[in-house]
């Protein structure tokens, strides 16, 4: 049978390549050979499967699939299949999977033999399906005739999606289930399971008729009750109110379409060649493997550019996961783009839903649709693209929907996956700076696109890092371990503790977006030469500043997940002068690296991306150049920020003493500072104040928004939050033009916002009977803390404004 197989494969091998066109998922387990046997298992015995299998096991650098292996006694064909393909007339010959897996399991009685099993899924297309389909009756059967098969491979060859899932041991299976015919089944139940988990990821659940859809959620309680409603608010009749609320899902819903998400993949890829270097992708893996083992992912990546819509779908879809039903602000849903993003699986949603009750209901109940048959969704939590380059504060309307979601009753683990997102150009970035200075925000149109598109050139790498995965059932078990007695299935439940949880959630998944940095060429040239005199440096300075501050970074990591461009400092700033990013010039002593001279405020946009990372660093560099101190007054000094810092940059270390401890063993390492005695004052070397100083800079305009904020409440009356908060800004504006500087996030009034309400939070302030902010106990501590790290000139200036603007 097998030597039959083989024939007709070799045969096809060759026929079948115009036809088929393969996207290959393998973990790295399968790359490379190994010294034990290896066989793969797949689901059906074709002649066309296996070609395929050998055309891409041969470019992994895998051992041939139609060969035989020599296992013990016994010699077995490689491949293994779960059933026989159906004749013309219906019948199904019986596989002999179940007699080789047993034979395999024996052979493993010798102790010396360890052979692995790898499933391999061939799917041929990723559409889900829908009822009464042409691919219902051909392309989907589970095991098709030759002649199904031949339709098949002409409709969806092209499509194919081969996934290699992760080695079983057969020495354990052995070892643990013995080698008798009940455990031969297991071992194929297990191949069955696994190869039903891979399509259920790969394609995501059938997709329900649009209409069927829209009257199974106008008929549900909750919208029938908001429907009642809005007919007696508005003194009209129910049947207008129903035609309203319809009206509003087909403003909402997406209108998924697998050809359009084909056909997209294909553009996409060929856009992403022009616009990018490369893609890098981090951590997807364990996505992958959520996916499989069935739980419903909720992808929260940071949002920074319009770009985010596309290619974080695009990497979703490549590693053979379905593509997600997406949340995008109702600003997009223009002519023509808006149907080409409802048709890819956009749904949009409103910037308010304030006072409509209507539109509130039907959007949570089309929301909760869409967790209960099992659709990936993709929101973002800021709301909107950050201006700053700093992740924004999140916005928690769509997370607590997904927890009402859950306490309608979901019977599969929702699982968030936090996304960050980085890019060496974001395409929008001119425009950011103006609308932070007041300018009104361009309307996105097909027009800008087209306008857009001319200016189009090579834009880097993109960075995609997916962040360590929060199981929502686990959260909310461990926060409120009654939280299944809330559940309703029939109204969208608001407990008390909703809200806080749902702030706290959110708080975390930004958190773990942090975590997930990317360091590339141009953020970290930003870093270094922003903190230099006139923005220029020495090239071999420069190169010596970068690899300082990569080595700290990776010799003290942040967090395990931050990732790093591949080459040597060296490279990142050809790259970045390819980018034309910097300009390097010549004179008599050598060259000198700038900014080109309309990015260089601009570029502080993308040190923002990553400035989380330095800022712990920056503050003991900071303390180290204005002050003796000892270990332990640094640690403390970071306890006293670190709080604060948290609710500004989303930073918070794994472990806040071990890792101050490292960034100044780190230091002594690197000879840049000294301790003649533990426990004693650090001093600093000769050579180390220029790289130190740099350092520290990182570290400037974050101390000097928290001292004018803390300089107004300590000099001015008492004082309304939004009164503080205008004139914190305005304070901001000023040193800006007495020091020279313009940076982005000193214009951004919502930074002041996030100040205020962390000191408050943290007990530096407290609000009294006429709703005004007066200073605790704790704040004068904090002042002296943050004025002894300002450098004299902007620590007067700051005095001076702050009295003039108190009187």
């Amino acid at each position: 049978m097998f030597a039959r197989l083989k024939f007709l494969a070799r045969l096809l091998y060759w026929p079948l390549k115009p036809l088929v066109q393969c996207k290959i998922v393998a973990t790295n387990t399968q790359t490379g050979t190994s010294d034990q046997p290896l066989f793969y298992i797949t689901k059906v015995s074709s002649a066309t499967d296996l070609a395929t299998l050998m055309r891409v096991c041969r470019q992994l650098g895998l051992p041939a699939p139609d060969d035989e292996v020599q296992l013990g006694h016994v010699r077995l064909p490689r491949t293994l299949y779960l059933e026989n393909p159906k004749t013309l007339s219906g019948h199904q010959h019986p596989s002999t999977a179940l007699q080789i897996g047993q034979q395999m399991l024996q052979a493993h009685l010798d102790p010396a033999q360890n052979a692995q099993l790898i499933p391999v899924s061939i799917n041929w297309g990723r559409a889900p399906g829908k009822e009464a389909s042409v691919k219902a009756i051909i392309g989907e059967q589970a095991a098709p005739n030759w002649l199904q098969k031949l339709f098949i491979v002409l409709i969806s060859g092209r499509h194919t999606l081969v996934q290699f899932s992760n080695p079983l041991s057969l020495r354990e299976m052995t070892t643990k289930y013995g080698t008798s015919e009940d455990t031969a089944h297991k071992l194929l139940r297990l191949a069955r399971f696994q190869f039903y988990r891979q399509q259920l990821a790969a394609t995501g659940p059938r997709q329900p008729d649009r209409g069927a859809l829209f009257n199974a959620l106008l008929g549900s309680a909750s919208v029938r009750q908001a429907i009642e409603e809005e007919a007696a608010q508005k003194q009209i009749p129910p049947t207008a109110a129903r035609q309203e609320a319809l009206l509003l899902l087909e403003e909402i819903a997406a209108d998924q379409r697998e050809s359009t998400v084909r056909v997209g993949d294909r553009f996409l890829r060929w856009l992403f060649s022009k616009l990018y270097t490369g893609i890098q992708i981090r951590n997807n893996e364990q996505v992958r493997d959520l996916a499989q083992r069935g739980h419903e992912i909720v992808y929260l990546p940071c949002h920074r550019s319009h770009m985010d819509y596309l290619l974080l779908s695009y990497v979703i879809y490549q590693q053979g996961l379905a593509s997600p039903h997406i949340a995008a602000g109702i600003n997009l849903n223009f002519w023509p783009i808006g149907k080409l993003f409802r048709r890819g699986g956009a749904f949009f949603i409103r910037r308010s839903f304030s006072g409509n009750k209507l539109y509130s209901t039907v959007f949570r109940e089309y929301l909760t649709q869409l967790f209960r048959k099992g659709y990936a969704v993709k929101y973002y939590s800021e709301g909107g693209r950050s201006r700053t380059g700093r992740l924004l504060q999140p916005k928690t309307g769509m997370l607590a929907m997904t927890i009402q979601a859950m306490l309608r009753g979901i019977d599969r683990p929702v699982t968030i996956v936090p996304v960050y997102l980085g890019y060496e150009h974001v395409m929008e970035v001119g425009t950011y700076l103006r609308e932070l200075k007041g300018l009104n925000k361009t309307k996105e149109s097909a027009f800008g696109i087209l306008k857009a598109a001319t200016k189009l050139r090579n834009y880097g790498f993109g960075f995609v890092n997916f962040g360590e995965p929060l199981s929502v059932n686990q959260y909310l078990q461990q926060q409120v371990p009654d939280w299944k007695s809330a559940i309703d299935p029939l109204e969208p439940a608001k407990p008390e503790w909703l809200n806080p949880l749902v702030a706290d959630l959110a708080h975390q998944v930004m958190l773990r977006i942090n975590q997930s940095a990317a360091v590339n060429s141009v953020n970290l040239l930003a870093t270094c030469l922003l903190s230099a005199p006139q923005q220029v440096m020495p090239e071999q300075q420069l190169l010596t500043q970068m690899s300082l501050y990569r080595r700290l970074l990776q010799q003290v990591p942040y967090h395990p997940n931050v990732s790093f461009a591949d080459g040597e400092v060296s490279d990142w700033l050809r790259h970045a002068q390819r980018l034309q990013k910097v300009q390097i010039d010549q004179d008599n002593f050598g060259a000198l690296v700038r900014f080109a001279p309309h990015d260089q405020v601009l570029m502080s946009y993308y040190r923002s991306n990553i400035s989380h990372l330095f800022m712990i660093p920056a503050i003991l560099a900071t303390a180290l150049l204005r002050q003796q101190s000892t270990a332990t007054q640094l640690l403390q000094l970071c306890q006293q920020l670190q709080p604060l810092l948290e609710q500004e940059l989303f930073l918070q270390p794994q472990h806040l003493q071990n890792y101050v401890e490292g960034i100044l063993l780190f230091l002594q390492q690197e000879k840049l500072i000294y301790v003649e005695q533990a426990g004693a004052e650090y001093h600093l070397s000769l050579q180390s104040c220029a790289q130190l100083e740099l350092l520290a800079t990182l570290a400037d305009g974050m101390l000097q928004r928290h001292a004018m904020v803390l300089q107004l409440i300590a000099d001015s009356e008492p004082m309304e939050r939004d009164e503080l908060e205008q004139k914190a800004h305005q304070l901001a504006l000023r040193l800006l033009t007495l020091h020279g500087l313009d940076a982005p996030e000193f214009h951004d009034k919502k930074l002041f916002v996030t100040l205020i309400n962390a000191l408050k939070d943290q007990g530096y302030l407290h609000v009294d009977a006429e709703h005004k902010l007066r200073p605790a106990a704790r704040f004068s501590a904090l002042e002296a803390a943050v004025y002894q790290l300002l450098p004299a000139t902007v620590s007067a200036s700051i005095r001076q404004i702050g009295a003039s603007a108190a009187s």
